[in-house]
């Protein structure tokens, strides 16, 4: 009974002790983080506007949808989730979050593999590869725009000289291509980022279980499949989560790389646009508000999975 107290009084020290040490960090996210984004949420509920926030009404759920009734039984339904222009700016949101974030893995895995072996020179291929991740999103953006400008850009002569295209493409004007523009971008400069989470989970893999597997005899690729591969895959899975949730909230680089359209328009880009463009302050609310419920119903779900799973391999 002692010794029970005893590791009582201890855990509760400790957890004392942890409380102690996440205070100055759970009041300056209270500071800068949660207060902004209950004022968002409650903005969401108003029919604020830039002139007139501190008279904001409160209208309920009309900025998410409301249904008017014209008369002899006859209405329509206003409000976001009434509005195709938000519906395809998440549709390009999805779309952009699942195709770069796959690439970005697949690319990042292989370049992992590679910088985890041994040869000449490793330290500064390393440092190298970095070099995209390290540049501020702000300046990839537009020194991309310039290589893929329709009239002097390097991306259209290459392609030219090559006999690829035969005539200049206006990569991020064209609706065509915008999105192609994009994800071409965030692919150079965010799979770094996943090559150097991945490499960590390779850098933890035992070396004698591949020294094991190759007296036995067993082929790189089964080697790969059945070992590499279910070893670093939480890795890979925390990974997959941090980058998916920063793809969602992509902002920066398609508003610098493109224009204002419909083809390239994310639900960051959309919610923008009506805080600070339409001066529709409470629309643009309500449109940062679901965007946050994503990634929070995102990040949720992966803490719960990751939980019950960790729970499973202890039971």
């Amino acid at each position: 009974m002692a010794e029970t107290a005893k590791k009582s009084r201890l855990s509760r020290s400790r957890t004392r002790s942890a409380w102690l040490f996440l205070a100055p960090m759970l009041v300056t996210l209270a500071v800068v983080a949660a207060w902004p984004l209950g004022r968002t949420i409650w903005f969401s509920f108003t029919d604020a506007s830039l002139d007139l926030m501190s008279d904001a009404r409160w209208v309920g759920f009309r900025n998410y949808l409301e249904y008017v009734e014209w008369g002899d039984g006859e209405g329509q339904y206003y409000g976001l989730l009434a509005d195709a222009r938000w519906w395809r700016s998440v549709w390009n949101t999805i779309l952009f979050a699942v195709v770069s974030v796959s690439f970005e893995t697949l690319f990042g895995l292989v370049i992992a593999l590679v910088l985890n072996q041994q040869f000449r020179g490793r330290g500064l291929v390393r440092a190298a590869v970095l070099i995209p991740w390290a540049i501020p999103t702000i300046v990839s953006a537009k020194m991309w725009a310039w290589m893929l400008h329709d009239q002097f850009g390097i991306i259209n002569d290459m392609l030219q000289g090559l006999g690829l295209i035969s005539q200049p493409i206006a990569w991020t004007a064209s609706p065509d291509t915008a999105m192609v523009a994009v994800l071409m971008v965030d692919i150079w400069k965010t799979t770094p980022f996943m090559a150097l989470l991945i490499l960590a989970g390779l850098q933890m893999v035992p070396q004698d279980i591949y020294e094991a597997a190759k007296l036995d005899g067993v082929p790189a690729w089964r080697v790969f499949r059945k070992i590499t591969l279910p070893l670093i895959m939480p890795a890979v899975l925390v990974a997959v989560v941090f980058r998916t949730l920063d793809a969602l909230r992509v902002f920066d680089i398609v508003y610098v790389l493109t224009p204002n359209t419909d083809a390239t328009r994310t639900m960051s880009v959309y919610a923008r646009e009506n805080l600070f463009d339409y001066d529709q302050f409470a629309y643009g609310s309500a449109a940062s508000t679901l965007l946050f419920l994503v990634i929070a119903l995102i990040t949720i779900t992966f803490i719960m999975a990751t939980r019950m799973d960790l729970e499973g391999k202890r039971s």
